[in-house]
């Protein structure tokens, strides 16, 4: 089982200067678990969470003793990524947890292969049950049966793990193969060159009619004295 040593923190405690010295802030809470913040050396915390997601158990080593839990939530900076803050959620010894594990897709579709469809991934992850020393790291999803377009793999479909309940809807599309688009090229439009000879010889005439509005500019004819 993975293992993280944690510290408790206070609310004196800055978060900017708990991870100025190269700690997670953190929490950690249950259905029976007052919450509880805490700090863990970052580097540990990384490793772990790499490796555990947030589907495999984690100890938590506390001064009140270990708690079991799972990586619930982890906050990441915008802009460079690292992980802000995280979220335990302990869980009660010898009761199932339900939660959402992530699904990766193994096999090859014929429709995809022979037929050129496309494979199009509905859910991306799978609510389950089990005890947590049954917990998968991850569902697999085998899209080989998928021969025809529009066939499709449904939740009940899946094979769970041993000590795994399915916990979505049973008819929940997973995964389905769709017909490739075809793209029609458009044709371009017929131009109409009677409208721009039209067009052009009336712009001629405009040019060619002298202004009316124009006062004359011919000298006025003096009348003999």
């Amino acid at each position: 089982m993975l293992t993280l040593k944690t510290e408790i923190r206070t609310k004196a405690d800055k978060l900017e200067n708990i991870r100025k010295a190269g700690k997670v802030p953190a929490v950690f809470y249950g259905k029976k678990e007052a919450s509880t913040p805490i700090s863990i050396p970052k580097i540990d915390f990384l490793k772990v969470w790499e490796e555990a997601g947030e589907s495999s158990v984690v100890a938590l080593e506390t001064p009140a003793g270990v708690k079991e839990s799972l990586i619930q939530d982890v906050d990441l900076d915008p802009i460079t990524g690292v992980p802000r803050h995280a979220d335990f959620y302990v869980f009660e010894k010898g009761h199932k947890v339900e939660v959402e594990l992530p699904l990766e897709f193994v096999g090859v579709a014929p429709a995809v292969k022979d037929l050129g469809g496309v494979l199009v991934k509905v859910l991306y992850k799978l609510k389950i049950e089990a005890m947590p020393k049954d917990l998968p790291h991850n569902i697999l999803v085998d899209t080989s049966s998928l021969a025809n377009f529009g066939d499709q793999v449904l939740a009940k479909n899946i094979t769970m793990p041993p000590g795994v309940e399915l916990k979505e809807h049973p008819e929940e599309v997973v995964a389905l193969v769709s017909a490739p688009r075809e793209e029609k090229e458009e044709e371009p439009a017929p131009v109409d060159l009677s409208t721009i000879e039209v067009e052009k010889k009336g712009k001629e005439e405009s040019e060619e009619k002298p202004d009316e509005t124009k006062p004359s500019e011919a000298k006025k004819e003096v009348p003999p004295a």
